[in-house]
């Protein structure tokens, strides 16, 4: 009786113990799928960047603040795999410490012509069109730098062709449309996201395991944890990837 009630509390507490065990290796296993890709691509955009650089026989003023950006971006993977057992949500997950107004435009022509290099080699045209005045908003630059990147090198990837990149400022806050040519998203954003954060399906048929889904839930967390969201558009070709973020003041007014 003592031995079967023993076993009984023991069982009792290993279980929650095992929950508890894997729900970490879960979350350091995501932090390590994710820094490997928050890694990967920042670093191919820089190498390809130098590349066309050296190439065309000048790195202009542009060039080396887009390439800069980028490895930012990956120093910014290094430092959020080194949090990566704590439970967080979604604010604290994007590590939101280095809150200031962003000039959005600058900010987008930067990633812009950080991931030109690449557009090239997979021929690729990209253009970035931008309408509207002042565009500040209230958060963290290399957060947004993340998710826009990300946008931008999946329509690259996944999109092909031509590859437009569009900032509308409105009254409420700033819109940025990343509108590629190709297939067009094999399932709604949200979707694509969730997969990817769980880590299973593939996202992309004949393309990487994820590739798609795991940039669209990073930009996703960033625009929610800057008060903004992420969504699909209808469009006449490929995908439509919509980025809405609050302007500057609705965020101060919202604090």
């Amino acid at each position: 009786m003592i031995a079967a009630l023993g076993g009984w509390l023991v069982a009792s507490f290993a279980a929650p113990l095992a929950i508890v065990g894997w729900r970490l290796l879960s979350i350091r296993s995501e932090a390590v799928t994710r820094a490997s890709h928050e890694l990967r691509g920042p670093i191919t955009a820089a190498r390809l960047g130098l590349e066309l650089g050296v190439r065309s026989g000048r790195l202009e003023p542009d060039r080396l603040r887009a390439i800069d950006l980028e490895l930012d971006r990956a120093t910014l993977a290094l430092d959020d795999l080194g949090g990566a057992t704590r439970l967080r949500h979604n604010r604290q997950q994007c590590g939101l410490a280095r809150i200031g107004e962003v000039e959005l435009r600058e900010l987008v022509a930067s990633s812009v012509e950080a991931w030109r290099a690449a557009a090239e080699a997979h021929s690729v045209n990209l253009q970035l069109r931008w309408g509207g005045g002042a565009s500040l908003v209230l958060g963290d630059r290399l957060r947004i730098a993340q998710a826009t990147g990300n946008l931008i090198a999946n329509a690259i990837e996944h999109g092909g062709g031509d590859v437009e990149v569009r900032g509308i400022v409105q009254s409420a806050g700033v819109r940025i449309e990343v509108i590629d040519s190709g297939p067009g998203l094999p399932a709604p954003v949200t979707e694509l996201a969730r997969r990817a954060r769980r880590g299973y399906g593939q996202i992309d048929r004949g393309r990487r395991r994820g590739g798609r889904g795991r940039g669209l839930a990073i930009a996703t967390a960033v625009a929610e944890a800057h008060g903004g969201r992420l969504a699909s558009a209808p469009c006449d070709r490929g995908a439509r990837l919509v980025l809405e973020l609050p302007a500057a003041r609705q965020m101060r007014a919202g604090a």
